[in-house]
């Protein structure tokens, strides 16, 4: 079994043991100052420092390098000193205390409305079955739904031994009701730059063909089989001939009627405008059409886009499309375009879809997720979410929602929607 190597720890100064002292109590201003000059006062040499406020609660951590005959003294200087502030005091001196934290090799979001102690237990006990330490977690959205973050260590991070935890961690998605995605940790997961979205049931809600469908009074036959290629059952593009025959006649201006009344996915609006703050490149792919996505693409500002486009002669649908048809092999080709466009290799990619139609592309991605996905998207894709927020996305990223709504708050677009 592979072992990961002890990071690399400053060495403790002639004459210091290692110590870890530790300050809990009431999060107030001069603790961690009034902590340090303590220290500071018994030449305590700091190797290490973590502090964090919980919901009004302070622990601060600190592994140090310290004399052995002089820590009783510290700990009653700590104790004197803090305890006006309400603080807990412990000082533990020992050769055997680790000297450097582990270095995490996952990070394991889970998404959930709500989740519950129970969800942890189980989550934590498929962990421990595969020898999986968690080493960190926080908090990372309270709306709309509840998102933790798990900093882990795999004993052994090989493809094939990893997998099989996520496969694990996979099969408690139905029993608990919580989406949970698994990731490589380190720098390759901040490194995704370019996301690129389905359109229809994704980035945005239903089908604009079955809406199209509707206007021409055809509406449950080309649904029908609308469902029959999400499902994979159906050839995609023999799919899309059938139902764009079904439009043939149609008035041109209905298209634009369509575009107006589009619903975006909830969160979907949120989501492309964070990764446009933070500087990423946004596209969208779609096996529908460019006289529709147009408007979308200008509205929300998406840097590329892709799809069908319907032949029109003397202001009426034919019922024909104009060139080649953006099938499940174009929707991978697509994002390697856009891709090369902006410089990025492919593992700094990210797709998200719905259908049979996404499996290349979420295949070719560096992080594939599938959105409300049909099993055959599902059993290929890195992650799945299973409510109905798009949101999600931005926090198996690693994107927390505090963040989200900081930026919100300072150009005023902040703003929570009431949940039914």
């Amino acid at each position: 079994m592979t072992t990961h190597p002890e990071q690399p720890h400053t060495p403790l100064e002639p004459g210091l043991v290692p110590g870890v002292i530790t300050v809990t109590g009431p999060d107030r201003p001069g603790v961690s100052a009034a902590a340090f000059r303590v220290l500071s006062s018994h030449a305590v040499q700091v190797l290490d420092v973590e502090q964090s406020q919980f919901r009004g609660r302070l622990s601060l951590a600190v592994f140090c390098g310290l004399r052995s005959e002089s820590a009783d003294s510290l700990e009653s200087g700590l104790v004197g000193t803090l305890s006006s502030y309400g603080q807990s005091v412990s000082v533990e001196v020992s050769d055997s205390v680790v000297r450097s934290q582990p270095r995490s090799t996952h990070v394991m979001v889970v998404l959930g409305s709500p989740v519950t102690a129970r969800d942890i237990s189980r989550i934590g006990q498929t962990l421990a079955d595969f020898g999986t330490n968690i080493d960190r977690i926080r908090g990372i959205a309270d709306y709309p739904i509840t998102g933790l973050e798990f900093r882990l260590t795999v004993p052994d991070p090989t493809p094939g031994e990893s997998r099989r935890l996520r496969a694990a961690l996979a099969a408690l998605t139905p029993e608990l009701g919580v989406d949970i995605a698994v990731e490589r940790a380190g720098l390759l997961r901040r490194a995704k730059r370019l996301v690129c979205f389905d359109c229809d049931s994704t980035l945005i809600s239903g089908e604009v063909i079955d809406m199209l469908a509707a206007h021409a009074g055809r509406e449950k036959e080309v649904a029908e089989v609308t469902e029959r290629a999400m499902r994979g059952e159906l050839d995609f593009a023999e799919s899309l001939r059938q139902r764009v025959e079904a439009l043939a006649g149609l008035d041109a201006r209905v298209l634009e009627d369509v575009a107006r009344s589009i619903e975006l996915s909830p969160g979907a609006r949120t989501t492309i405008r964070t990764l446009r703050r933070l500087g990423y490149t946004t596209a969208v792919v779609s096996g529908g059409f460019t006289q529709v996505l147009d408007y979308l693409v200008e509205d929300l500002g998406i840097n590329h886009a892709r799809a069908n486009e319907l032949e029109i002669v003397d202001g009426k649908l034919t019922g024909r499309v104009i060139g080649s048809i953006v099938d499940r092999e174009a929707k991978a080709r697509f994002l390697r375009e856009f891709a090369e466009a902006e410089g990025l290799h492919m593992h700094r990619t990210v797709a998200v879809g719905d259908g049979a139609n996404d499996i290349d592309m979420l295949s070719a991605a560096g992080l594939g997720i599938a959105f409300n996905a049909k099993p055959a998207l599902r059993e290929v894709a890195d992650a799945s979410v299973n409510n109905p927020f798009l949101d999600e996305v931005l926090y198996m990223m690693g994107i927390p929602r505090a963040e989200i709504e900081a930026s919100d708050l300072e150009d005023g677009s902040y703003r929570r929607v009431p949940l039914q």
